[in-house]
């Protein structure tokens, strides 16, 4: 669903020092530098990015397409297609995912739920790594 070229662009900004209490709704991207107390939720209808800058503070549930997080959440999240969990992410809630990229430091206090497709399968199945051998 996203490549580098095509992420649709981030339009709104909750900057450092601002802090909202109520949900947000957004469409195309979201960057959130400050702090939110509710929910934050990405359309359904147009490809949404949600980015939680290092500074962020959020206590809610957060919904989006793609979602990067170097902040805290405190609270549910749930990407529908792409989850990036930078060094300094700090998540107190379960998290569901449909892709995980998970950076060293990352914390997550929940379950981790990938998105499952069809009866059972994960949405794309992977190859078992196999370590080569020096037989002589």
């Amino acid at each position: 669903m996203f490549n580098r070229k095509k992420q649709p662009p981030i339009k709104s900004l909750i900057a450092h020092g601002c802090q909202i209490d109520g949900n947000f709704v957004f469409s195309d991207g979201l960057r959130v530098d400050g702090g939110l107390t509710g929910n934050i939720v990405g359309s359904t209808d147009h490809p949404s990015i949600l980015v939680i800058s290092e500074s962020a503070v959020v206590k809610g549930e957060v919904q989006a397409d793609h979602i990067i997080i170097n902040g805290r959440v405190e609270g549910p999240v749930l990407a529908r297609a792409m989850l990036e969990l930078q060094p300094k992410a700090r998540i107190t809630g379960d998290v569901t995912y449909q892709a995980l990229e998970m950076h060293q430091g990352a914390i997550v206090a929940g379950r981790l739920c990938p998105i499952l497709v069809g009866e059972g399968a994960l949405l794309e199945e992977k190859p078992t790594l196999k370590l080569a051998a020096n037989n002589q």
